[in-house]
């Protein structure tokens, strides 16, 4: 065959890449590369931000300041500004507290709006729902994340956190919650991540945690893996008695606590 006869066989346009094929990439076969990209692009962009200890807001998006529980709007507003303070205030060579939140209305929007006020970053880990959750305008620009699974949604609120903060929410704030407390139950973080209920009243009318303890589907000393705070001051003497500072060199990500390994049996 000659060379011009060969030549005329060649396509007009050059194939396109996989990697650039949108039909592909959208489809069920590629999941695990949707799945992996939602794990991979926020790790390179926490790392280029600095951001690896947070303190995470959970709670209701419904939640409006002049709504009947407007008042644990306030609170989160103003205890995300105590936390962005004291982050702030911290030595030199620490790491730095940044809030994070669901990125969200309600509960997520005052945590970070205080964090904001305060001039400090602050985290915003959006999903994606068929009832549209917009990012609320208070989330620093190069750490406003959009998610699509929920499962690694989740993965990074637990990465980088050094504690958690619920406030009043539905079945979302508890979700979330409950993760973090069998997380620490079962002990499968290396680091501990102190839960704080804010709002005694409200979490004791929800859920009976005494009751839990009474039936044995939980024990006693599992009570112990988290305390309540009612006020924001309370809420920040409670995180500056369990946090210490970790230098800046140290990594900031969670790690799996390794099971030990048992001798078989000969």
């Amino acid at each position: 065959m000659g060379h011009d006869q060969f030549s005329a066989t060649r396509p007009e346009t050059t194939p396109q890449l996989a990697y650039e094929e949108s039909g592909f990439l959208e489809s069920d076969a590629a999941r695990p590369l949707r799945i992996l990209a939602e794990y991979l692009e926020p790790l390179e962009r926490f790392k280029r931000t600095g951001v690896e200890a947070t303190i995470v807001f959970f709670g209701s998006a419904r939640l409006r300041p002049d709504g009947p529980l407007g008042h644990y709007y306030e609170h989160a507003r103003e205890l995300a500004a105590m936390i962005t303070r004291w982050s702030a205030s911290l030595p030199d060579h620490t790491h730095r507290y940044v809030v994070c939140s669901g990125g969200g209305g309600g509960i997520m929007e005052a945590a970070n709006r205080g964090a904001a006020e305060a001039g400090g970053k602050t985290v915003g880990l959006n999903i994606s729902l068929p009832r549209e959750q917009h990012p609320n305008p208070y989330l620093s620009a190069e750490l406003t994340f959009e998610f699509h699974y929920f499962f690694m949604r989740k993965l990074w609120f637990a990465h980088l956190a050094r504690a958690l903060i619920a406030f009043p929410g539905g079945f979302g704030t508890l979700d979330e919650l409950t993760e973090i407390i069998t997380l620490a139950q079962t002990r499968k973080l290396a680091r501990d991540i102190p839960v704080i209920l804010f709002g005694p009243e409200y979490w004791n009318e929800i859920i009976d945690f005494q009751a839990l303890a009474r039936h044995g589907v939980i024990d006693p000393q599992d009570l112990n893996l988290f305390e309540f705070a009612e006020r924001p001051a309370d809420a920040l003497a409670i995180l500056q008695r369990r946090l210490t500072p970790e230098p800046r060199e140290a990594s900031g990500f969670a790690h799996s606590r390794v099971r030990p390994r048992h001798p078989r049996a000969p």
